[in-house]
């Protein structure tokens, strides 16, 4: 049973540390069975045992384990496999570090040793029945302590599974009602502005927290910031529909597919109100086709992507393509800018953040390098905007991030791994700063409600129908009243809904799970 008892004890430790969630009926079962059949001594028994075990055993442990729905693996195949070996091997020491196999070498041998004097098996077993009682005991302990469900207040009501699911189909039916409008953009060109979205991938508050770059000046240069945005989405293939079709509700993770109504499109609104647009990246897009899914939600026929190769490489992705500069990229677009005439609408998305990405002549791992190239990326987007200003032209910049990176990680995933869209992933930075204007900025709008992209198209649709360069105005009137939004993460089978205490989590088997 050394194998055996290693697994169980392995699985122990990993439930203690909060890295998997035991089917204790199931697993004790299967350590019963085996205890049954180690007395067999003929070798092709045993083998049989042997393989039997490990096509029990192995599954069972990856479907308790707080690791991605193997699905989801087998989907994802293809793009793993462009994954270069220096990114494979970083993840590696992640989901296992180097101090962990130290460890385990060390229980190994104490394991040998024990095992001489004491039946370890008996204790598996023991601790295989005696954990699950404990687990019960004190999740009853905790209800009487709280009060039964019947006494429950309106804030703690919502633990209800049931409540969950009531709570998400009002979610749905309310974000489909909902859009924004747009304007026509004023005839004095002395009024008119370019509108500039900068898409960001791998960016969060949390990050900032973790990079140390709260403070960045850049975060203080903008006339309005939202500080209790959700992106909705943790992949970057999502995300850019979402902030595509920003000028509709939030839809659910399996309707971005489909084809949304010509009014959803934020570029075919912003062409409507007058506006050429345009689409750039400071990479080359192939990955996932990220390329050709924003040419399918672009919303308006024939939009140029600008080439940015004319900018110098700045690092190489996690599949070791290359990564441009995003000030030189942005730069060689304003460049060419005036070759269009009338106001430009430009989504640009930038990859610098990305897991995985590798610094010229550096050792560094990418959570390692991640505070110099978020400081780095700040600082362009800063120095772009001066650009724009020592110009003499005006532009409505607006900073929004795709999703966190999980630097920090959590109990259910390692760092860089975002299948849960939990709130610390979804909850990111967006800023919004207006370039040229002469009058008095006067001190940032906060929005601190709840919001999402719907909030940032109705700003945007505010300043296009009302230009606020104009004499006499007051910036801070063009953010009363924005729509709130509740923060829902999504991504494929997977939902995640704040609470009073916390968050829920919607996992693909439909069960709704409480986290802090």
């Amino acid at each position: 049973m050394t194998l055996w008892n290693l697994y169980f004890i392995a699985k122990l430790y990993l439930f203690v540390a909060g890295h998997l969630k035991p089917l204790w009926t199931a697993n004790i079962a299967f350590a019963v069975a085996l205890a049954a059949s180690s007395t067999l001594r003929h070798r092709g028994l045993r083998a049989l045992r042997l393989v039997a075990g490990l096509a029990i055993g192995l599954p069972l442990m990856y479907y308790e384990a707080n690791v991605p729905p193997f699905a989801r693996l087998v989907e994802e195949a293809g793009n793993l496999s462009t994954f270069s070996f220096g990114y494979w091997l970083e993840l590696a020491q992640r989901f296992v570090p180097p101090m962990l196999l130290l460890v385990a070498v060390g229980a190994l041998i104490a394991y040998r040793v024990v095992n001489r004097w004491l039946r370890v098996a008996t204790f598996v077993m023991i601790a295989l029945i005696a954990l699950p009682v404990w687990q019960a005991g004190s999740a009853v302990l905790a209800r009487v302590e709280t009060g039964t469900p019947a006494a429950a207040t309106a804030d703690t009501v919502v633990a209800q599974p049931q409540d969950h699911n009531a709570a998400l189909a009002a979610f749905r039916t309310q974000e489909s009602q909902r859009q924004v409008t747009f304007g026509h953009l004023a005839s004095d060109a002395s009024q008119q502005f370019d509108v500039i979205v900068l898409h960001i991938c791998s960016l969060s508050w949390d990050d900032l927290d973790v990079a140390k770059a709260r403070n960045h000046p850049m975060l203080s240069h903008f006339d309005y910031l939202f500080t209790n945005f959700s992106t909705a989405a943790s992949y970057s293939g999502p995300a850019a529909i979402r902030v595509l079709r920003a000028t509709c509700g939030q839809e659910a993770h399996s309707d971005l597919y489909k084809d949304a109504p010509q009014q959803c499109h934020l570029m075919a609104d912003l062409a409507q109100a007058g506006y050429t647009p345009q689409t750039m990246l400071n990479h080359d897009g192939h990955f996932d086709n990220f390329l050709q899914l924003i040419k399918d939600n672009v919303g308006v026929p024939n939009v140029p992507m600008i080439s940015n190769t004319a900018a110098p490489v700045a690092m190489h992705a996690f599949d070791g393509s290359v990564i441009h500069d995003d000030y030189a990229t942005l730069a060689g677009w304003f460049a060419q800018r005036a070759q269009t005439p009338g106001p430009v609408a430009l989504y640009y998305n930038t990859i610098s953040l990305h897991d995985g990405n590798r610094l010229p002549d550096s050792k560094l791992s990418s959570l390692d390098s991640y505070p110099l190239r978020v400081n780095k990326l700040m600082s362009d987007f800063d120095r772009f905007a001066d650009l724009i200003q020592a110009s003499g032209r005006r532009a409505v910049i607006i900073f929004v991030p795709e999703h966190g990176a999980a630097l920090r990680g959590d109990s259910n995933q390692v760092a860089g791994l975002r299948e849960i869209p939990t709130p610390s992933v979804v909850h990111g930075p967006v800023g919004v700063r207006l370039v040229g204007f002469q009058g008095n900025h006067g001190p940032t709008t906060v929005i601190d409600s709840p919001t999402s992209f719907l909030a940032v198209s109705q700003l945007l649709s505010n300043l296009v129908s009302n230009s606020p360069f104009k004499p006499g105005v007051t910036l801070s009137q063009y953010a009363a009243n924005l729509p709130q939004t509740q923060m829902v993460g999504e991504n494929e089978g997977t939902v995640t809904m704040r609470t009073a205490g916390g968050y829920v989590v919607k996992t693909p088997d439909g069960v709704w799970v409480d986290e802090k």
